[in-house]
């Protein structure tokens, strides 16, 4: 049995509906469970150690508001650090499993190479110090864990840089993106196979920190380019939107983004032995599931 925390979240929702593709018992939890609590979290595990025993916990609860993070600090830190720390310890005391879900933000972005897994964290605002010291809690309290860090995520559920497109190029006539921050798009549904075929695995995976990420990297307006490009060939998109490049310094906000985002996949793609489709092809994809499902709409 599958614990997945988080479960009305855009990682969670897709997670939901592949488990129950691939017939992979699981119960999804979302608020109904206090991660901060520890008697809240024990209690759930006590009331499935019979013949549904929870052996694996998929963790993407999180706090990921980057800029209101500064201010909601204690939120931030109770469901970034005080959360999963509970989690992996009684996930330790169960005999679980733990899969917990992190982020490129834990690095400053200043590198000139993908970031491997036993690179030196070094976050710049609080949302990526809390997601730091999370993944530093995690692995004090439970050594048999797996941290994933990923980045650029994006998916059908829940907001996220491709839906804010193309609301916005359906609405503007002109769109600046700013060209000086690189990393690789993540399809949530990509991450969610990685995640299965992690927990599906006949022989175990050695724990520890592994990163997944869409094959390849661009800028932010090299992705918004490819948007418009493949939304007004699917259809998606009707209205004719001119996207121009810009600098960060333009668009300040309260904490700085890291420049350079690229993560070094190949550790996870050695031991789970899979290919990580191109950030092109993920994207191709996802928009033709996006088109499909308004012509589903709007044919009702």
């Amino acid at each position: 049995m599958i614990w997945l925390i988080g479960n009305k979240g855009m990682l969670g929702t897709e997670l939901s509906a592949l488990f129950q593709a691939k017939e992979l018992s699981y119960i999804g939890t979302d608020r109904e469970v206090d991660i901060t609590a520890e008697t809240a979290v024990t209690d759930f595990l006590r009331a499935h150690s019979g013949t549904d025993k929870i052996e694996w916990i998929v963790n993407c609860a999180a706090y990921t508001a980057v800029d209101k993070a500064e201010d909601d600090r204690e939120l931030c830190e109770r469901l970034n650090v005080t959360g999963p720390a509970i989690i992996a310890k009684a996930a330790k005391n169960a005999g679980a499993k733990l899969i917990h879900i992190s982020t490129d933000y834990v690095f400053n972005g200043n590198g000139s190479r993908p970031y491997r897994e036993d690179d030196q964290t070094d976050p710049t605002g609080y949302y990526g110090l809390t997601k730091r010291n999370g993944e530093v809690a995690i692995l004090t309290e439970n050594e048999r864990v797996y941290i994933v860090r990923t980045a650029w995520l994006y998916g059908q559920h829940g907001k996220n840089f491709v839906s804010t497109m193309l609301r916005l190029m359906d609405e503007k006539q002109t769109l600046s993106v700013v060209n000086d921050q690189r990393g690789s798009p993540t399809w949530a549904l990509d991450l969610s196979e990685a995640i299965a075929t992690l927990i599906s695995r006949k022989h175990e995976v050695p724990f520890g920190i592994y990163h997944y990420s869409g094959k390849g990297n661009i800028t932010w307006y090299d992705f918004a380019c490819e948007i418009y490009r493949k939304g007004r060939e699917t259809g998606i998109l009707q209205n004719d939107c001119l996207v121009t490049p810009c600098t960060s310094a333009e668009y300040p906000s309260r904490v700085r983004r890291p420049p350079y985002s690229v993560l070094d996949t190949s550790k996870i793609q050695n031991e789970l032995e899979m290919i990580i489709p191109s950030w092109e092809e993920s994207l191709s994809k996802y928009l033709d599931i996006q088109y499909l499902s308004e012509k589903e709409i709007l044919n009702k």
